[in-house]
């Protein structure tokens, strides 16, 4: 296991737990976190152990933005500073989705953002890359950016539109007004929001599941299928779709799939 800094790191059950690990910041993004979070997600994505990824934050904060330091030093004039993990060679999900964080629409495995409470700026885009999103009822986000005198960065203004609708984006973009985890799940902008004490539980569950019960070859050549879409034609999209139907056939997985089902036993997928 790597020895991070600025995050914590457990796997159990086939779920990789990633918790940004600075509570008295609430978890300010930093160029360490940025290395940390890149190296432990692609590695996840050759570990046969992990079936699914989740994402939170320590203490009372899922990420409360870009650290302020750093800001400071950039309108100072200082470069900022990043430290990026060793690049590998680009498949195809990296070169349909370059930038910061197109790596998390590249993993094959699941990732769900457990959002336990402020999530702001770059801690927002970065959770609109994830997969699954869920939140705190009481948990506060804004985007922030324009109350900074900055702009749409690092791929929101192409996310956050596609999740919830051009109007609604441009109104959590111009205004960079705060909202709750509530009307965040009323905006489409995360799957369910839920008491905070019952967030990490229900979470879990998710993560559970889709750890156990499901193909993790399935889900992975779905969740390619879906970003693909973006940049693809219905007809494109289709083809697509019955060229892995028909490879599908020939898996473990879809084997294991149907003698579950018969047998009335829980599955034991491989990947495969």
């Amino acid at each position: 296991m790597a020895d991070y800094r600025e995050i914590l790191s457990e796997t159990r059950d086939g779920v990789l737990t990633l918790t940004l690990n600075r509570p008295e910041r609430l978890n300010a993004w930093t160029g360490t976190i940025q290395s940390e979070l890149k190296h432990a997600i692609t590695s996840a994505g050759t570990d046969d152990s992990v079936r699914c990824i989740v994402i939170t934050g320590a203490g009372r904060g899922f990420c409360a933005g870009a650290d302020m330091d750093t800001l400071q030093g950039i309108q100072s004039g200082e470069a900022p500073r990043e430290e990026e993990a060793a690049p590998s060679e680009p498949d195809e999900m990296d070169r349909l989705y370059p930038g910061r964080f197109g790596y998390l629409y590249a993993s094959p495995k699941p990732i769900i953002a457990a959002i336990n409470g402020a999530c702001a700026g770059i801690g927002l885009v970065f959770s609109l890359f994830t997969d699954l999103r869920f939140a705190a009822a009481e948990a506060k986000f804004t985007t922030a950016f324009s109350q900074r005198g900055l702009i749409a960065e690092h791929g929101i203004a192409w996310a956050l539109p596609r999740l919830i609708g051009e109007a609604r984006a441009l109104d959590l973009l111009l205004t960079g007004r705060k909202f709750s985890g509530a009307e965040a799940a009323e905006l489409g902008l995360v799957n369910k929001a839920l008491p905070g004490d019952e967030l990490m539980g229900h979470v879990h569950d998710v993560a559970r599941h889709l750890a156990t019960q499901v193909s993790p070859r399935s889900v992975a050549i779905m969740k390619r299928q879906v970003r693909k879409t973006y940049t693809q034609s219905y007809e494109e999209s289709l083809a697509e779709a019955d060229i892995e139907m028909v490879r599908s056939f020939t898996t473990f997985d879809f084997k294991e799939g149907v003698a579950s089902f018969l047998e009335r036993r829980a599955p034991a997928f491989e990947g495969r």
